[in-house]
């Protein structure tokens, strides 16, 4: 047996946060009720967000968002990855990077069909 994802009471959502909006501006590759994954607009890196309005998800939230996002580089990606969690534009609401071993920008690194 699995365990559950852990769920977290939804936090009140800040209308000045980016990630709240959660506008679908480049490619979405997973949502659920906990987060969402997408390639991040500036740095073409699939990006996990917690969709809790908070930068300090708990030990366990913040394990199941990370396997959440190996899983997306893993079939839409397939490098290997760092994490980076440092919260540079947007300090205030946890999200994280998989960013290019020996890299930081992502662009064409997505894999296509054909």
């Amino acid at each position: 047996m699995t365990p559950a994802t852990p769920v977290t009471p939804a936090a009140p959502i800040d209308t000045t946060c980016e990630l709240c909006e959660a506008a679908q501006i480049t490619p979405w590759f997973y949502e659920d009720e906990v987060c969402w994954i997408a390639e991040c607009e500036q740095c073409w890196v699939p990006m996990v967000v917690w969709k809790t309005h908070d930068p300090n998800p708990t030990a366990e939230v913040r394990v199941v968002l990370l396997e959440k996002l190996a899983m997306v580089v893993a079939t839409e990606y397939g490098f290997d990855f760092y994490v980076d969690d440092h919260m540079r534009s947007i300090p205030h609401h946890y999200h994280a990077h998989a960013r290019p071993r020996g890299g930081f920008y992502g662009h064409g690194l997505r894999r296509t069909d054909g």
